[in-house]
Formats: C-alpha cells, sequence, structure tokens
C-alpha cells in the first residue's frame, strides 16, 4: 500500500511540474482560447488555424519562437514550446476541417479586391482556397480583418516578415487594394 502510495504521488507530482506536456489535445486548449475551437476562430481580429496545411503551420511556429517574425503575442507563448510540441501542434490543427467563416462585402468592393488579386492566385487560389503547395494557407472565408492586418505588415519594412515573396506582392498593390483584396478572400466560400 504504502509503495502504491509513493508511485502515486510522484506521478501527481510529475504531472503538476511546469515542464510536463500532456497529450496534445491538452497543448490545443489553449490555441483555443483564442483561435476558438478546432482552429476555427470567432473574432475578426484572430485567425482561424484550423484546416490549414501543416507545414504552413509549424512553419509559423518556429519562426515565432526563434523571432523570425513578428508578432506581439505568439512569441512569447511558443518560447516554452519544444520542437516536437509545435510538430504535434500543427499536425493537431492540420488534421481539423478548415471551416470559413463566410463575411459579407458590397459588390464594388468584391469586385475591387478580385481585380488587385490576381497576384494572390498564383500561390493561394482563384478564391484562396486551392493554395499551390503545401507552405501556403487557405484565404478564403478567413478574417478580413486579419488577412488586411497581415498584409500591411508585410508593406512594412520595421515588421520581421520573412516571406520575401508576400512582401514584395503586398508592397505592389494600394492600401485601399490591400483593404479590398482581404474582403473578397473573406467572402469566398470555397
Amino acid at each position: 500500500m504504502r509503495s502504491s502510495l509513493m508511485i502515486a504521488m510522484a506521478a501527481l507530482g510529475f504531472a503538476s511540474h511546469p515542464a510536463y506536456a500532456g497529450p496534445t489535445e491538452d497543448l490545443a486548449r489553449t490555441c483555443n482560447a483564442c483561435h476558438g475551437v478546432n482552429g476555427v476562430s470567432v473574432g475578426p481580429s484572430m485567425p482561424s488555424i484550423g484546416g490549414l496545411p501543416e507545414a504552413y503551420l509549424k512553419n509559423l511556429m518556429l519562426q515565432w519562437k526563434s523571432d523570425e517574425r513578428y508578432s506581439a503575442t505568439m512569441g512569447r507563448h511558443f518560447k516554452g514550446y519544444t520542437e516536437a510540441e509545435l510538430s504535434a501542434l500543427a499536425t493537431y490543427f492540420a488534421k481539423m476541417p478548415w471551416v470559413p467563416v463566410v463575411q459579407k462585402a458590397d459588390d464594388k468592393t468584391l469586385a475591387q479586391g478580385k481585380a488587385a488579386s490576381d497576384r494572390c492566385e498564383t500561390c493561394h487560389g482563384a478564391t484562396g482556397g486551392t493554395p499551390d503547395d503545401a507552405e501556403t494557407p487557405k484565404l478564403n472565408g478567413q478574417w478580413a480583418d486579419y488577412m488586411h492586418l497581415e498584409m500591411m505588415k508585410y508593406r512594412t519594412e520595421a515588421a520581421k516578415m520573412p516571406h520575401k515573396k508576400m512582401r514584395g506582392n503586398a508592397k505592389k498593390l494600394e492600401e485601399a487594394d490591400v483593404e479590398a483584396v482581404a474582403k473578397y478572400y473573406a467572402a469566398q466560400p470555397k
């Protein structure tokens, strides 16, 4: 009895230790607070991450962890995670279904966004739902406010945004077109 109690206490102590990393689902719950259950965001400034490509998610998390990519909060979140934990989180969220949060926009804005999105189509697809490789995110049904903010970061030299092609393409758009492109992709169901 005494040895069973000692084993149970040791296991409890290990499980409550700050360095203890539980199953991936437990790690993912910390993401759900901002990104929504299963990575489907309910807030316009927070992106949906469920169903995005695994390689894209892992690369993004590693860039934040190493401070290669700017974020006011994400770098701090990932500092305490191992690369294996980040890989597990990327796999977990990539296996979730992509659930577009389709938003409405007026016809004029949609037409302007579609016309200005020709540079985006090469990698993200005509409606943002068919990326050309495993490191390119879907844009269809992503929050317009979030996409607008991210594209504006790509236009700013001060922000650490490592993707050179995105930086170049974002800089070629007029600011009004950046907003229209974000609203165009946000309105696409597929």
